[in-house]
Parts: structure tokens; sequence; C-alpha cells
């Protein structure tokens, strides 16, 4: 009886694992699931600058916003983007127009960028960051760091075409 009763569950659970699997499943290949895109976070066009100019660096420095820039789906760095960033700092408040500036991705869709050291502004230490091109959609993200100590933050970009 043991016998019949661990043949019937080894049947079953190999029947069951067919039709979780489907027959669908074993002829189509398998696809890979695409990147997302980024999504605005809230707040984060707060005292935004449109067209704030590209600099080398803003301010005196000794802070660093670095980051990636990559297409959704695919996840291919897009090199030459522009991205914004301001913050509330050592040196300005995110609305003066000392504490914007942006720069472009290098040919590996990376960026960074030198700032006065950010503090917090509304009892926490983030900092804001666009992409507002034309190629894709709007961004605007508003990182908190973990520390107001901290001397970097690294925010990732996934684009979706405009």
């Amino acid at each position: 009886m043991t016998h019949k009763l661990r043949t019937r569950r080894t049947v079953l659970a190999a029947g069951g694992a067919a039709l979780l699997t489907g027959m669908s499943g074993l002829r189509l290949p398998a696809r890979a699931q695409g990147i997302a895109p980024t999504q605005t976070m809230r707040g984060g066009s707060n005292n935004y600058r449109p067209g704030a100019p590209i600099v080398e660096k803003i301010g005196g420095g000794g802070f660093w916003m670095t980051g990636s820039v990559r297409r959704a789906n695919d996840g291919v760095p897009l090199s030459g983007q522009r991205i914004q960033m301001w913050a509330h700092t050592t040196e300005g408040h995110e609305r003066d127009p000392q504490s914007h500036g942006a720069t472009l991705t290098d040919e590996n869709g990376l960026f960074r960028l030198e700032m006065p050291q950010i503090v917090p502004a509304f009892g926490q230490a983030h900092g804001h960051l666009a992409y507002d091109d034309a190629d894709f959609q709007t961004v605007f993200l508003r990182p908190v760091m973990n520390s107001p100590n901290d001397t970097t933050l690294n925010v990732d970009f996934v684009l979706q075409p405009a």
C-alpha cells in the first residue's frame, strides 16, 4: 500500500508540474523581463530651474553626485544625456541659482558632478536630480541620504523613450 501511495504522489507531483509549466511554455522561447523605467519621485521637481547650465562643478565642491543612465527595457547605457542637479548645501538653498548645475553622461552612461556638502532641509538631507531633455520622458528624483555626513549620493536613471 505504501508503494502505491508513493507512486501516486510521484505521478500527481509530475502532473502538477506539467500543468504549472503548461505546454505553451515548452514550445515558446523564454522572454527576458525588460528593465522598468524610473518613476518620478514626489517632491523631485521642487525648485527646479529649466535649462540649468552644464558646469564643471557647483560651488566649492566637496560632495559628489554620481550615477548612471540607461534605456528602459534593454538597459543599454546612454551617453551624452543631460542630468541636472540641485540641493540645499553649505553654500546655498536649493532655490538659489548657484545651487543648480547640469552634467552630461560619458560613453558608459555614467555621470558625476561635484558640489558643496548637502545639508538637511525640512529635516532631511536630500538631493534633486532631473532628466529633462526631449528624447526620453522627464524624470525628477529626490533621493534622501542615509546620513547628513555622507559625501556622495549615487542615483541611477532608467529612461523611457518619449
